[in-house]
């Protein structure tokens, strides 16, 4: 009783003040509540279990839209790179209609997570579950989009995105924290598609920068590959082989050794499609399990940009995804060859 009090207070006064985030033990122990609505809980507490699932609680206010979850299920996981320091998951969602840009993310969590009201989230974690740091995951979709956009002229005539069932595929990197994700098929509940993606259609088409774009250069480190795979399948970067019509595009796509390569048996599909794929690997020193020996670029995809260049900055694009250094690097290289800034595009 004394928990559910205390959790009502504290939705109270958040509501009062939207600035406001509160972590409440779900324990019993005297908790003060000031004038200001902060609320200060002694940092020792006991551990008398009052409920299955409230060996913890913990109430705070999202960022960005809140999510609307619903159930969902692995439907595979398999190991992504030889190293196995990545898994590749499928997984079966009731309504795909609102992934329409590659780029786009979800949350996921395990199931028998609950969600109170006014956008605040409420984790009942137990203890025989993963945790009691178990959080959503932040998870890039790595296949195409399987949603259409919405014009607000179809919205007008009374066109809606009717539920989709679609199976979405995501590419993670296997963590300790997110272990229930990774270890086997799960029973999951996922968010509805967040972000905006990559601004393709508003930066690469047309003739907003005065020259029409017709090279593409693609960025990618670690598991940064999974959203570039989405905006290579999706059909929407209008790339072909050379002297077939379309664009021009180079993927640079960097990872600590060969077997950290993830989609290595989709390459010639890209290949196919007219991306010229360069894997470049930062420690070719370090042994492979696979016993493969490097004999390809080696370094950052930042030291291949630098060697190969961009033939022709004014009419070439770029899109982004990986860890920060690469992606500040890239984009000074990029603008410094005088690539148009908003033609350098990331996801986020």
């Amino acid at each position: 009783m004394k928990v559910r009090c205390l959790l009502a207070a504290a939705a109270f006064l958040a509501a009062l003040d939207p600035t406001a985030a509160f972590t409440v033990p779900s324990t019993s122990v005297r908790a003060v509540v000031h004038r200001d609505g902060s609320i200060i809980v002694p940092s020792s507490t006991s551990r008398r279990k009052l409920h299955p699932f409230s060996i913890r609680s913990r109430l705070f206010m999202s960022w960005g839209p809140a999510p609307e979850w619903t159930a969902a299920s692995v439907s595979q996981n398999i190991q992504a790179c030889p190293s196995g320091s990545c898994v590749s998951l499928k997984v079966a969602v009731e309504d795909g209609s609102g992934f329409v840009i590659p780029g786009q993310y979800v949350q996921v969590r395990p199931s028998g997570v609950f969600v109170s009201s006014f956008r605040y989230e409420l984790y009942c974690i137990s203890d025989s579950k993963a945790g009691d740091d178990v959080k959503p995951v932040f998870l890039a979709i790595a296949s195409p989009p399987t949603g259409k956009a919405i014009s607000e002229a179809d919205a007008a005539a009374g066109e809606s995105k009717a539920p989709v069932p679609a199976t979405w595929e995501f590419l993670v990197k296997k963590t300790e924290s997110n272990s229930w994700l990774t270890s086997a098929t799960s029973s999951i509940e996922i968010s509805q598609p967040m972000g905006n993606g990559f601004p393709m259609k508003e930066n690469l088409e047309g003739y907003k920068y005065d020259f029409p774009t017709q090279n593409l250069l693609l960025f990618a480190t670690g598991s940064g590959i999974a959203p570039i795979r989405s905006a290579i399948e999706s059909g929407m970067l209008n790339i072909a082989p050379p002297g077939s019509g379309g664009r021009t595009c180079t993927l640079y796509y960097g990872v600590r050794t060969p077997d950290d390569l993830s989609y290595v048996s989709k390459f010639p599909e890209w290949e196919a499609l007219g991306v010229q794929v360069v894997p470049v690997i930062s420690r070719p020193d370090l042994p492979c399990e696979s016993g493969t020996v490097w004999n390809g670029r080696t370094g950052y995809v930042q030291n291949a940009l630098e060697e190969d260049g961009v033939p022709i900055p004014r009419n070439s694009g770029a899109l982004l995804c990986g860890v920060k250094g690469m992606c500040e690097s890239v984009r000074g290289m990029l603008m410094e060859a005088n690539v148009f800034e908003g033609r350098i595009l990331t996801n986020f």
